[in-house]
């Protein structure tokens, strides 16, 4: 996969389910895009299941993968989030959380036996994901007279950007985003049209 490119899921969420010694654990894969849709779902697994012992979680943003984090909400130090987050590396993904939430069956797991049960449970949630490949897009705005209109449209026809807004008036203005690795050539065949 080239480095404009990240795989994510669609916006179903994927459920996944694993047991040992009569602890449940029930997970949830999620599409998501910033902290704050982050927070607002976990907050609704805590509500939802106010009488499980564990809500954990990881999750990955970004087409870089370099926001992410992993909560283990009181199971032993790395049983938990980093499992959870091993299966969301392993898989590749990135704009995804992941949510586990755990009952507990009276019988403790051990830390072996936690880690397994996180990493099945997360496993089985992506599992029952539908994985998608998205291009990482830049946003070029340009502004031009109007009398180049048919040489700025002729480069979209070429190039075939996608067109994000657009107006005419005395100086016109168009907004195109584009594969970034395509950005610069984009960006250089349009400034030409200026000199």
């Amino acid at each position: 996969m080239s480095q404009d490119e990240f795989t994510t899921i669609t916006d179903k969420v994927g459920e996944g389910f694993y047991s040992e010694k009569r602890s449940k654990f029930l997970a949830f894969a999620h599409h998501v895009v910033t902290a704050e849709e982050v927070k607002t779902i976990i907050d609704n697994y805590r509500k939802k299941y106010y009488d499980a012992r564990h809500v954990c979680y990881a999750y990955m943003l970004g087409p870089e993968r370099s926001v992410f984090r992993a909560n283990d909400d009181g199971e032993p130090g790395s049983t938990a989030g980093k499992p959870i987050l091993g299966q969301i590396n392993s898989n590749g993904l990135t704009d995804i959380l992941i949510v586990v939430v755990r009952y507990y069956g009276g019988v403790n797991l051990g830390t072996g036996g936690l880690i397994v049960a996180y990493r099945s449970a997360a496993a089985d949630s992506i599992s029952h994901c539908d994985t998608v490949v998205r291009q990482v897009e830049e946003t070029i705005t340009y502004h031009y007279a109007y009398p180049l209109m048919n040489d700025v449209m002729r480069i979209v026809k070429e190039m075939s950007p996608r067109i994000v807004s657009q107006s005419f008036d005395n100086t016109c203005s168009i907004t195109l985003a584009i594969r970034k690795s395509m950005a610069p050539q984009l960006k250089d065949r349009l400034q030409k049209l200026s000199f």
